[in-house]
């Protein structure tokens, strides 16, 4: 129970927000397929329920973002708040997990599946925020617009496509619920990934002088990106420095037969500081002087995934708005801090100059991890958290 700056009072419905949380969990939007069209559905019929409008926009048969609208009558309307968050998740992983991915067990004052850190619990609890506001009749000076994406976790299809319309474009601020801990981050690392190819000939195993081994030469791209050094060396003051990861790799036909591909997966992410062009060039470079020096090397590189970085620590009208509700609520006085992972705020970022913010209920380290689950109590606080701060800002 907590006081509205109207001088009533926001009751959360412990029981209604948690048996939608699990009917969310319950569904497997694993990505891929991902089918986060059955999602969409599930919030459609529980948001009409309570008087909220919903628009399903589909991106092909299986797959959807959602927009779930509490309109201001104000006439002269002031920016909208808008409250993001995706509605895939990953797959579950080959350990065994002690409670099923889907099961949406309550252990202990802890829901357990697949998606309840990450991000469902966040999902749930702006939609319930919103359901609040809408019972207690609050007039607001601006509408208040859920968006939930397809694709955040392999692509971001769906903000992609939610750019082409005004629910972004307009936006005062943009509050996405990927899981923090209850912290405030207001800058994530941007993603750069990047397929290298080396090609060869193959060749009988005990005669290695007729092929051209592909593995051998990826050994050397390998061995340069080990000592490679990111041209901006210091530290953004939120999130650190810039990371290059060499995740995947496959190759060969079979024992005794050389090599004629290999192939490495690298992930990068990247700060504000450094530009995902320079890295692309330089690691061209790279490839670039091996060729000048290997007999028969050849080696192409890909762009599959690349999205910039985002820092608003500026936006301190917005961030103290933020912590004043945390400090009021928990009587903790937060600091803005960066986070490594990205978010479909990258993609909305080109699309508009309003403030980004992450603030979700989850715990970011259980997030892709066996036996993720949500402390029911952070899931709670989370709704007041949305609902106060959505009455503050639009009031």
């Amino acid at each position: 129970m907590i006081q509205s700056r109207k001088g009533g009072v926001f009751l959360i419905n412990k029981e209604r927000a948690t048996q939608f949380l699990q009917t969310l969990v319950q569904i497997n939007s694993v990505n891929p397929p991902a089918n986060e069209l059955v999602v969409a559905h599930k919030i459609a019929e529980h948001c009409t329920s309570y008087g909220l409008e919903v628009d399903i926009q589909m991106i092909d048969d299986a797959r959807a973002n959602i927009i779930v609208r509490l309109l201001s009558n104000a006439k002269e309307k002031n920016a909208s708040l808008v409250f993001s968050g995706h509605l895939d998740t990953v797959p579950v992983g080959d350990i065994p997990w002690d409670y099923g991915p889907f099961s949406a067990e309550i252990i202990d004052g802890k829901m357990y599946g697949r998606g309840t850190t990450d991000m469902k619990g966040g999902v749930a609890a702006l939609l319930e925020a919103m359901i609040i506001l809408k019972e207690k009749k609050i007039p607001l000076k601006g509408d208040l617009l859920f968006l939930g994406t397809a694709g955040e976790e392999v692509d971001c299809i769906g903000a992609k496509q939610a750019i082409e319309t005004d629910i972004v474009k307009n936006a005062g601020a943009i509050i996405i619920a990927e899981p923090s801990s209850g912290e405030i981050f207001c800058a994530h690392k941007g993603v750069l990934w990047l397929e290298i190819e080396t090609f060869g000939k193959t060749a009988h195993g005990s005669m290695p002088q007729n092929g051209i081994n592909a593995i051998t030469h990826m050994h050397k791209i390998i061995s340069a990106l080990q000592t490679y050094s990111f041209r901006a060396v210091e530290e953004h003051p939120l999130l650190g420095r810039p990371t290059l990861v060499i995740s995947t790799i496959k190759g060969g036909v079979t024992t005794n037969v050389i090599p004629d591909y290999c192939a490495i997966r690298i992930d990068i992410r990247s700060t504000p500081l450094l530009s995902h062009q320079e890295i692309i060039e330089d690691i061209k470079g790279i490839i670039g002087e091996i060729q000048k020096t290997e007999h028969d090397f050849n080696a192409k590189i890909h762009v599959f995934h690349d999205l910039n970085s985002i820092d608003y620590s500026g936006s301190q009208a917005l961030l103290a708005q933020l912590k004043a509700v945390k400090n009021e609520l928990s009587n903790v006085t937060l600091l803005e801090k960066g986070v490594n992972y990205y978010t479909d705020g990258s993609v909305f970022s080109v699309a508009t100059n309003a403030p980004i913010i992450i603030y979700g209920p989850g715990n970011e380290n259980l997030a892709h991890q066996p036996n993720e689950h949500i402390e029911m109590n952070a899931f709670f606080d989370a709704i007041e958290f949305y609902s106060v701060f959505a009455e503050r800002y639009l009031t």
